[in-house]
């Protein structure tokens, strides 16, 4: 394992590729390559190292360097690490783009994170271009491969004092109760401890350095495959194999071509993979172990005895990365009870009320810090832009989760809720404000609230309640989910809209978020909901 000082992910990277030249690093299946058009196969670490390194001569000589921020928009295509890691190099930071994005999410995480420049696929040029005119932001978009264009003058945004361990390595985006998502600065040391977190984890996630391979199908965009799946290979010499996406129909082909010795996953992968037919090829594959979070209780314990590995649940969040992690990888397990783990030596924890105080065994929220003399190692450095927000995630000096858990006596940790107004739909967080946001843009929506609903597959659905001001008619529900489909993400839009009269409404005319998650649940199977989910597809206009 890489346990050196190195101080910047580049380093980690290049540290590996001085001690394991001609291992694989990044894995291209053919079913991955044909889609997106590029070549199959395996790049060793050394050959990554020449093409990192002529990216990062490329940028330098076009005068990119510290403290700039460059937006990556390269879907799940392997190149999006090479590209972060020459970056790196420079002390330049990564800004990953989800492409889901419509024009106006766009417009504002780059009003918003001033980029000095966009590399994005080929498609992609015009409407991050169109994008940037619209936030009034100096930003070049180009495809890989085109000349570098000068940056502005005065762009370098991520400029930060110090070492470099406690420069900004990317900017992440997540969605929250504020309605726009907010950008964590992550930091060099935040993915170096990622990593060796990962590496040094054991138990029943146990990696060694004798050539691991791992495969995703999580997006590269997120701290997931980021933080954990890539700097864990980078740390112990392994081999990342990453997917456009999940197939469920060639799930096991790819775990078995890829030779992979360990998986992530998320809830809706396990739940999938058992609705096949049981088949004798059903354990026909190296994996020891997946990693990751969501699994069915019902489903927990039949999947690992009909594919013959344990699925290892964890917590964490992108503003905690290894500062606060707990993972059920140590025995005695508890499976099927939606069973976190236990917390490690080097977290600290508290549940508590309302009204902060201790619960003393009773569901609360959870608070976490690192232990020792820096409560905050490992986590974000900060929300760009937000002190405010930051102050608050961090009152007390504890980082405020927003989740409620509860704990029992041999500190077995259990998900309960979400204290946030916060859907998550297949591992995206969705914000309900922005949603509903969204919705009020309609000229014929005159108030919105928006709440989560269970979704056997996805985990959440999103489910709107609508007050409109003409006919509440289910084409008037679609032509509404149209209209979101434009404005948002394709995840983030309604699956489920129900017109109501009035929406339910404290004296200050806030929505009351209990009874509106009740209504939902009574409205969801209710014959004037609008059912709207089968208009929920990557490729919608």
């Amino acid at each position: 394992m890489i346990v050196s000082d190195v101080e910047t992910v580049h380093a980690a990277f290049a540290a590996a590729a001085a001690r394991w030249p001609g291992r694989e690093m990044l894995n291209i299946l053919p079913e991955t390559a044909a889609i997106y058009d590029i070549e199959a196969g395996a790049l060793t670490y050394k050959a990554a190292e020449r093409e990192v390194d002529a990216l990062a001569d490329s940028l330098a000589a076009a005068g990119y360097g510290t403290g700039h921020r460059v937006m990556l928009l390269l879907e799940n295509r392997p190149s999006f690490f090479l590209w972060w890691l020459a970056l790196n190099r420079l002390g330049a930071s990564a800004v990953p783009v989800n492409p889901d994005l419509r024009e106006a999410e766009l417009t504002y995480m780059i009003g918003h994170a001033e980029p000095v420049l966009a590399v994005v696929l080929p498609g992609r040029v015009e409407s991050l271009t169109d994008a940037a005119k619209i936030a009034g932001i100096d930003m070049p978009a180009i495809a890989p491969g085109e000349e570098l264009p000068r940056p502005r003058a005065d762009a370098r945004i991520a400029l930060r004092d110090g070492p470099a361990r406690d420069a900004e390595a990317a900017l992440l985006y997540t969605s929250g109760t504020t309605g726009q998502p907010k950008g964590c600065i992550l930091t060099n040391t935040y993915f170096l401890m990622a990593g060796r977190w990962y590496a040094g984890a054991g138990g029943l996630c146990a990696l060694n350095d004798d050539g691991e391979r791992m495969i995703t199908p999580l997006p590269i965009f997120h701290m997931n495959a980021m933080a954990y799946s890539f700097m864990a290979m980078i740390a112990v010499g392994g081999c990342l194999t990453v997917l456009d996406r999940f197939h469920p129909r060639s799930w096991w082909r790819n775990v078995r071509d890829s030779g992979a010795t360990c998986l992530h996953y998320l809830g809706v992968m396990p739940s999938m993979l058992m609705g096949a037919e049981p088949s004798e090829a059903d354990r026909d594959h190296k994996a020891c172990f997946g990693f990751g979070a969501g699994v069915d209780p019902k489903l927990h314990a039949a999947f690992e005895e009909r594919f013959g590995f344990p699925l290892v649940e964890a917590w964490a969040m992108t503003e905690t990365g290894a500062g606060a992690v707990i993972c059920a990888n140590r025995l005695p397990r508890r499976v099927g009870e939606s069973c976190l783990g236990r917390p490690g030596p080097d977290l600290e924890i508290r549940i508590v009320d309302e009204a902060g105080n201790d619960t003393n065994g009773a569901p609360g929220e959870l608070l976490v810090r690192h232990t020792g003399d820096d409560p905050r190692l490992g986590f974000f450095a900060g929300y760009f832009k937000n002190a405010e927000a930051t102050d608050e995630a961090w009152a007390g000096g504890w980082f405020h989760t927003g989740d409620v858990v509860r704990q029992e006596a041999d500190g077995s940790m259990f998900f309960v809720d979400r204290k946030k107004n916060v859907i998550r739909r297949s591992g995206e967080n969705i914000a309900a404000v922005e949603v509903e946001s969204a919705l009020m843009r309609h000229p014929a929506v005159t108030a919105a609230a928006v709440a989560a609903v269970p979704d056997a597959v996805r985990g959440d659905e999103v489910f709107a309640c609508l007050v409109v001001d003409r006919d509440a008619t289910p084409e008037l529900a679609q032509e509404i989910a149209n209209w979101c489909l434009t404005q948002l993400a394709y995840y983030k839009a309604p699956g489920f809209i129900a017109f109501v009269d009035e929406l339910p409404l404290t004296a200050t005319q806030k929505i009351q978020r209990g009874v509106l998650k009740t209504l939902a649940a009574e409205l969801v199977d209710g014959p004037a909901t609008v059912d709207l989910r089968h208009m929920k597809k990557r490729s919608a206009a």
